[in-house]
């Protein structure tokens, strides 16, 4: 089964040159990502854009406190790698006010040498009789043609995205392995991703230390069990450890939205010593928010003093805090020791198996008649809410359209009675399950 990745585009630039502006511009209303999922619409550093019926993320690199020249330029060099590692297009975006400045060419170098495709966006081209000669500098750069813009004023940003999308590859589809299942192991800093992969593969191929980020890039390592193959990403750490905490915190975040987007299946490592903290649940909330098959790996569970009664406890807690996805399958392991790590292929097929189901419509109506009929459905002033149909519209996850009378009838603890019916029957254990409601008028 294929899997069809959204591209990311990654906006670089220095302090001040509207990467933020441009960002909401192309964000537009959708710009508060996550509703229900703690942590992330604090710090909007991804987005997901349609534009022509092309399908992106968007991710504003952004956070440099302009502090001094030398601070600068090692903070874009920072971020022009994280783009240049996670990005499939760059905007590299400078200020016509402002002018070529050294620190620009310094980056433009770098992204020069990635040969990733590059669109060099000048802003705040307020006026384009009045600026159109000044942008012309920025050809010294030597990436291409400068696109001129006004973020602020929503101008040219159209003919910019139409150029982005010309270097998707054609509908994204990543069928060259067919029955590879993508498994991205995410965490925070040091809980022992690379251990992890290290024991599944039983070498040491991912450079180990006790230091947080020393793993450099996100590194795809084949792995095959039983005869079976899997594909293992994992989110790199950084290359510097003495970073301010909010621009590790936004880093480790762009690079787990790179790795989710790849995956089918995401395998999230929590310190069992620490238990889950405010980072975790960001984490969680970006392989939530973008729908995939998720298993909670509590790692170091050997450091543990156990008793009967700790894994439910434990669990507990996790699900507590993690209350937005009740899917999700836990498990406890040691990547030291590698205590149940067989265990661990097999929650990862049974999860990717779940993202990938299909319920025959017969069935789902079956079902929903049945629940219909145990529990009424809400009525507001008078007008109850009544059901018609569902069925299944696709998979990873598994969608599916409910016809109603009145979508504003359908309340949200009755969509979520459905799915607990939908979810007896069938588990989709590991999988979220996304529901669509449709108004259909009583005649038709």
């Amino acid at each position: 089964m294929s899997v069809k990745r959204k591209p990311i585009v990654a906006v670089v630039g220095r302090p001040n040159v509207g990467k933020s502006t441009l960002f909401n511009a192309v964000a537009g209303h959708r710009i508060s990502i996550v509703k229900d999922t703690p942590g992330i619409t604090r710090d909007r550093i991804y987005t997901d854009v349609t534009w022509l019926e092309r399908q992106f993320t968007l991710i504003d690199t952004g956070g440099i406190e302009p502090d001094s020249g030398d601070v600068i330029l090692s903070q874009m060099r920072e971020q022009a790698q994280i783009a240049i590692d996670t990005a499939d297009v760059i905007l590299f975006m400078v200020d016509v006010k402002q002018g070529l400045v050294d620190a620009d060419a310094k980056v433009a170098d770098m992204l020069r040498r990635s040969h990733k495709p590059i669109l060099l966006v000048v802003n705040k081209v307020d006026d384009f009789q009045k600026y159109m000669a000044d942008t012309y500098e920025f050809y010294n750069l030597g990436i291409g043609e400068p696109y001129p813009i006004s973020a602020a004023n929503k101008m040219g940003i159209g003919d910019l995205l139409d150029e982005v999308i010309q270097y998707f590859e054609e509908e994204e589809e990543t069928d060259e392995e067919e029955d590879v299942t993508r498994v991205a192991i995410v965490g925070k800093p040091n809980v022992g991703k690379s251990s992890l992969i290290n024991k599944l593969l039983g070498e040491n191929r991912l450079i180990v230390s006790d230091i947080a980020g020393t793993t450099r890039d996100a590194v795809d390592t084949p792995v095959s069990h039983n005869q079976k193959d899997y594909i293992f990403i994992d989110t790199a750490g950084l290359r510097r450890k003495n970073k301010v905490k909010e621009e590790l915190e936004r880093y480790m975040i762009v690079r787990t939205v790179g790795a989710v987007e790849r995956a089918d299946v995401v395998v999230l490592l929590i310190d069992a010593v620490e238990g889950v903290t405010e980072q975790d649940a960001k984490i969680a909330g970006i392989a939530h928010d973008r729908g995939k098959a998720v298993i909670i790996a509590v790692n170091k569970w050997d450091a543990i003093e156990k008793d009967h009664k700790t894994v439910n406890q434990y669990s507990a807690k996790i699900r507590n805090i993690l209350s937005y996805m009740p899917y999700a399958e836990i498990t406890f392991i040691s990547a030291m020791t590698g205590q149940r790590l067989p265990k661990l292929f097999d929650l990862i097929d049974m999860v990717h198996e779940n993202h990938a189901m299909r319920v025959s419509t017969g069935v789902l109506n079956e079902i929903m008649s049945e629940a219909v009929a145990m529990q009424q459905p809400p009525s507001d002033k008078g007008k109850r809410l009544k059901l018609y149909y569902i069925t299944q519209v696709g998979v990873k996850p598994p969608t599916f359209v409910i016809f109603v009378n009145d979508k504003e009838l359908m309340h949200f603890s009755y969509t979520r009675y459905i799915e607990n019916q939908i979810r007896e029957s069938f588990g989709f254990k590991g999988t979220p399950l996304k529901f669509i409601i449709r108004e259909r008028n009583e005649g038709k």
